[in-house]
């Protein structure tokens, strides 16, 4: 055991760029079972391979258990199911679609190897998805691992429960049981990645948003190390809540349902009901307007103390981390369907108070963007304030403490319904791959592949070696910034307006 938990309107797309129906069948045999792929480009694909018990009837609520073990070959070439989740509402999910394959064994890991494995054992990439915690999986196209192996990584993605199943607050259950999944898929690899040519001990945990909220909260752990070798957080909050705080979603589903909030109320539902009353509860919530949403609880086992606070005093320092933000993360909640527009001056007054910005952070961000409205100027107060200005803070923590960090800036802006360079925007260019239909509803036919191949490599590297090819942040504060132009290192960029939210 690790951390003392089990070892543990929008379609449906099942394939990404590189997963050829007709490659050739290949059977690995795993300390699970043999499982069957397929290989096709010099790419060994194998998808939906379960790395902890279906989490129905007694595994419901309760933390990840291994899956029975198989002797038959288990076909492995097709994405497994998707946690249960309803689609983002009207633009934002024609930007982000949804993938829904049913089935109870999500607790599931798919892996992308390189076919020819010279020179023994490769590094592991483990990516953990986004989504605010209620949506996402690993079967979304733009999460195709296929430009990971050609280039010698192990890629592996995978899922794990989400909203109500994965981080209720309930009396007698365990919490953030989400986070135990993302332990029982890293054991699984521990124990099963040599199988499909990766190295246990060189891990790299790599997250986005939520997901880079739960690499955070793990990188914070005491056991750490014990867990994976690297990190990579991309654009994700790095505290976590009181218990108090993280409970309000719970109780406003078990209001609306009529029951108490006891894991045996809640199992008396069906999944199916707990996500249309998850649904009726989040409506119109957003990382800006402090809306209904599921976020991790502080508790003695997998989240002991907030993670920001854990890894300002030090914890996780022994671990290299690549980390960085998008430039206008919160264009992705304005931009879409002209949210940002209809922002008045009362408004951002508001909402800045609300968020504790001073006045005068207001007007230096206005002065700084001639031009701009309200909605802009919220957008970008907000990215600062939820994660540009907490990552330097932890970046300078981790260099008093001795650590390895390299900050990133992805400013490239997408013509796409105004996003520029908006949440999640970066994704497409980190996996290398523009053309799939996942990407180009974020960014658009025309991306440069010349930036998606600078930061695929500087990711793969930093997988390989555990270091990118720019300078670890120091007293200059270097920042790499990935623009499609000269991607540049710049050097304390804005720091007048980081001081002024800080």
């Amino acid at each position: 055991m690790v951390l003392g938990i089990g070892a543990a309107e929008y379609g449906v797309v099942f394939m990404g760029v590189g997963n050829d129906p007709h490659g050739i069948s290949l059977v690995r045999d795993t300390p699970c079972g043999p499982v069957e792929g397929l290989l096709s480009g010099g790419v060994e694909r194998f998808l939906g391979i379960p790395y902890a018990a279906a989490p129905v009837g007694a595994h419901r609520f309760a933390v990840p258990t291994l899956p029975a073990q198989w002797t038959r070959t288990r076909a492995a070439t097709a994405h497994g199911p998707t946690p249960g989740q309803v689609p983002y509402p009207g633009a934002l999910g024609r930007l982000q679609p949804t993938v829904a394959i049913p089935g109870d064994e999500y607790l599931n890991v798919n892996v992308f190897a390189p076919a020819k494995r010279p020179g023994g054992l490769r590094p592991v990439l483990l990516w953990i998805h986004g989504g605010s915690l209620q949506h996402g999986s690993n079967a979304l196209p733009g999460h195709d691992g296929t430009a990971f192996a050609r280039d010698a990584v192990v890629f592996a993605a995978a899922n794990y429960r989400l909203g109500a199943e994965g981080f209720s607050v309930l009396e007698d259950a365990p919490l953030n049981l989400g986070l135990a999944d993302v332990v029982a898929a890293l054991e699984w690899l521990r124990v099963n990645v040599e199988s499909f040519g990766g190295d246990p001990n060189q891990v790299t945990l790599m997250g986005h948003g939520s997901g880079g909220s739960l690499v955070a909260a793990l990188l914070a752990h005491p056991r750490a190390s014990s867990l994976f070798a690297r990190a990579i957080i991309q654009s994700a909050p790095l505290s976590a809540w009181p218990v108090s705080r993280a409970r309000r979603m719970t109780q406003r589903i078990a209001t609306d349902l009529g029951i108490a909030a006891t894991r045996e109320e809640f199992a008396a539902r069906s999944p199916a009901d707990l996500l249309a009353s998850q649904a009726r509860m989040a409506a119109g919530a957003t990382p800006l307007n402090s809306g209904p949403a599921y976020g991790l609880a502080i508790e003695p086992q997998l989240v002991p103390e907030d993670p920001l606070r854990a890894m300002l005093g030090g914890a996780g320092a022994d671990i290299p981390l690549l980390v960085g933000t998008t430039t206008q993360e919160c264009r992705l909640w304005h931009a879409p369907g002209g949210r940002g527009a209809k922002v008045s001056r009362t408004g951002l007054a508001l909402a800045r108070r609300r968020a504790g910005i001073s006045k005068e952070a207001q007007r230096l961000f206005w002065r700084n963007r001639p031009g701009a409205g309200p909605g802009e100027i919220l957008a970008a107060l907000a990215t600062d304030k939820l994660l540009r200005v907490p990552m330097y803070t932890l970046a300078d923590a981790r260099r008093y403490a001795g650590g390895q960090t390299q900050v990133y800036e992805f400013a490239w802006h997408s013509p796409v319904n105004d996003l520029g360079a908006a949440h999640g925007t970066e994704l497409p260019f980190v996996f290398d791959n523009l053309a799939v239909r996942g990407a180009t509803t974020l960014v658009g036919d025309a991306a440069p592949q010349s930036l998606a191949g600078a930061m695929h490599e500087a990711w793969v590297c930093f997988a390989t070696m555990g270091i990118a090819e720019w300078p670890p942040w120091d007293i200059s504060r270097p920042v790499k910034t990935f623009n499609g132009l000269g991607n540049e290192v710049v050097y304390s960029p804005r720091d007048d307006e980081a001081e002024a939210i800080g």
